[in-house]
């Protein structure tokens, strides 16, 4: 009997990828089998990951840290092969791929892009093996969607610089090595390269979280921190910078969502053809099949964009107007999916015996993570129109 990927596969977007793609695909399936699916409903119950330093070790073996990025360790792998890695990572939780994603394409992104020589030499190497964790410090208490808003600012003294503020909803922020933190400047807006260990630093935890509960979220406290000269990002000044890294995770996250819808039409399939009521297993329903026909149909739709979107990105030539777009379709019908596939298990679904309720729940924050609804909507509104409706 085919397997049940196989079997929601029914437009067989999978004959669209090269051997190379399903291998790297493939490789990442089985660490997630082996080092995530079977825990990670305890860590979501816990709000905690065990030994998320060696899961961390483990990702880097593999090769998936910073995997699209050339050179100082990273592997070098294609677009596409990112993001088919990030379907399998967040085919076992949102979580597992948020530490990925925000150490790739947000903190090593930004050192690989933007940074200096001795920058990349110092910190990419140990980042792309997982030895070193990274963040990503743009959000705060009050600039979330309009980060030019930002109130972290940087002053210089002598040679130095101070950086004073807070950040907000950091993923790995406690448990990071080195912060990626933009701030204000005379200058105009630019990132530093923060060791956590500089004092006025700190990152205490944020708890009572009911989603991405099998991911470390943070706050950062810059109190008076003092950086020397060659921490600041030397090759961007201004918004052009974070948003550049955004980008990069926006569309790991088009790839990543369908992974959660995978997961959850999956088990709404597999409990359709087992569920026994009325005489009969439930799958048997004409409502329950046009449920299962629905989700299928916005699976296969956002994994064919996905693939799109990725030869574009391979060739070069993908837009941001283009990310925002996958963005926004994919995380919206991926919730769709799960919210669907709730209804098939009945009271099972709110079980953490089954993955349905966990990936819901996780994807309400990719909803508005990097990049809301709202915002994306008008990103397209104004490729449509060619009119700005952000101010």
């Amino acid at each position: 009997m085919a397997s049940l990927d196989a079997l929601i596969d029914i437009a067989d977007v999978d004959a669209l990828l090269t051997d190379d793609e399903r291998a790297t695909r493939d490789a990442v399936r089985d660490l997630v089998e082996r080092r995530v699916t079977p825990y990670v409903a305890d860590w979501f119950e816990r709000g905690e990951i065990d030994d998320l330093r060696g899961l961390a070790k483990d990702l880097g073996q593999l090769g998936v840290l910073g995997m699209h990025l050339e050179g100082y360790g990273c592997a070098g792998m294609s677009a596409t092969e990112y993001g088919l890695a990030c379907l399998e990572l967040e085919a076992a939780d949102s979580g597992i791929r948020s530490l990925v994603s925000v150490q790739g394409s947000l903190a090593m992104f930004a050192i690989w892009r933007w940074g200096s020589e001795e920058q990349k030499t110092r910190w990419l190497p140990g980042m792309a093996a997982g030895e070193l964790i990274g963040c990503f410090g743009l959000t705060e208490p009050d600039a979330g969607s309009d980060p030019a808003s930002m109130r972290t600012r940087a002053r210089r003294d002598g040679t130095d610089w101070i950086l004073e503020g807070r950040k907000m909803w950091i993923t790995n922020g406690s448990v990071a090595d080195v912060a990626i933190v933009w701030a204000q400047t005379d200058d105009g807006i630019r990132g530093f390269v923060v060791p956590t260990d500089t004092p006025g630093f700190s990152a205490p935890q944020i708890h009572h979280k009911l989603s991405l509960r099998a991911s470390v979220t943070s706050e950062l406290v810059l109190d008076g921190v003092r950086l020397p000269a060659d921490a600041v990002l030397p090759e961007v000044v201004g918004l052009k910078g974070p948003l550049s890294c955004l980008n990069e995770a926006r569309y790991g996250i088009v790839w990543g969502a369908l992974g959660a819808a995978r997961s959850a039409l999956t088990a709404a399939l597999a409990y359709a053809r087992e569920r026994t009521q009325f005489g009969r297993p439930i799958g048997g329903f004409q409502l329950t099949q046009q449920k299962l026909v629905d989700s299928m149909l916005e699976y296969e739709k956002g994994l064919l964009l996905a693939v799109h979107l990725g030869r574009r990105k391979d060739a070069g030539i993908l837009t941001p107007d283009q990310v925002s777009l996958g963005k926004l379709n994919n995380v919206r019908e991926a919730l769709e999916i799960c919210r669907t596939a709730r209804t098939v298990l009945g009271a099972n679904g709110i079980s953490l015996e089954y993955p349905v309720i966990r990936h819901a729940a996780n994807l309400e924050s990719v909803l508005t993570y990097e990049g809301t609804v709202e915002m994306h909507t008008l990103v397209l509104g104004q490729a449509l129109t060619g009119i700005s409706a952000f101010r």
